[in-house]
């Protein structure tokens, strides 16, 4: 199967690149801004059609939060219009595509973890044009799944895990929110997932159980908690202080809750999710061994 990761110099990108080779039934193209951009419809198209493409992982989004308050046209164009330009490419290769999603879709009042059912609202910009590409998606006829993750960070890119590690070096306190509680996600284990869920798929639908998944590592958190995690596992002296979020005010409004319910992706594909504090041992460590 011929795979094209769209957003390849991402965090999530960056990690199925790691990843790839351990797949032989897979191979995986990869290309990011400039070489082939979700939002050019004709380069799109030649390039899904001249390179045989089979399936894409889409990890190609508009990410920043706080500035889509204002660039509203630009976040639009690549979380919504650049997935359908996808979805419209692989309708006519018989494509299969899985498409990353966010937890912001919710509006975070919730104080169970969210299902796949559960009513969406989101409170931002970010989140609204997410939801727009998950639809996209969703009311396509190709054989595509979404996926919904949380509070991602990796060995790659700007990340929270990087901040505060930099942050525990310079500083002697740092003050980090409390009130906001998710779960975080290395990009490490949802690039197997997603790589897993194609190589095992073969000539298969990966939709035949519902287009609509949550993935994001086990266990509930809080940015404080999250923070003191990675001092105390770095050995790092720097005292962290729980703040309210409305002692550090954002230009987007961020969900006070958005822990995922995994019990659908786990069922049906047979993915084991890792705790999330252990998957945090593990990039901390590749991190350090890095530097």
């Amino acid at each position: 199967m011929k795979v094209l990761i769209t957003g390849s110099n991402g965090q999530l990108g960056s990690e199925i690149k790691e990843l790839a080779s351990d797949y032989e039934n897979l191979e995986c193209i990869f290309r990011d801004l400039p070489e082939l951009d979700i939002c050019d419809t004709e380069v799109l198209n030649t390039f899904i059609t001249d390179q045989h493409i089979n399936a894409v992982i889409n990890c190609a989004a508009y990410t920043a939060v706080d500035k889509a308050e204002e660039e509203e046209q630009i976040a639009q164009k690549v979380n919504s219009e650049g997935v359908l330009n996808l979805v419209d490419a692989l309708k006519k290769v018989d494509g299969k595509l899985i498409h990353i999603s966010t937890d912001y879709v919710f509006d975070g009042n919730h104080s169970q973890p969210y299902k796949e059912s559960d009513p969406v609202s989101p409170i931002g910009v970010y989140g609204e044009t997410k939801r727009a590409g998950e639809l996209a998606v969703l009311n396509s006829s190709i054989d595509a799944i979404v996926i919904r993750t949380s509070w991602l960070y990796s060995v790659y890119g700007n990340n929270f895990v990087k901040t505060m590690l930099r942050l525990g070096n310079q500083k002697k306190s740092i003050q980090v929110v409390s009130d906001q509680k998710g779960t975080p996600t290395f990009a490490k284990d949802l690039a197997k997932t997603c790589l897993d869920i194609l190589s095992n798929a073969g000539s298969t639908n990966i939709s035949k159980k519902g287009s609509l998944y949550h993935y994001s590592n086990e266990g509930v958190a809080s940015w404080y908690d999250f923070a003191r995690a990675i001092m105390e596992i770095s050995n790092i002296d720097c005292n962290i202080i729980p703040i309210e979020t409305k002692d550090y005010p954002t230009q987007a409004i961020r969900p006070l809750y958005s822990v995922l319910d995994k019990s659908k992706i786990t069922s049906d594909f047979k993915v084991t999710i890792p705790h999330w504090r252990d998957s945090l041992t593990n990039c901390i460590k590749k991190i350090n061994h890095n530097s």
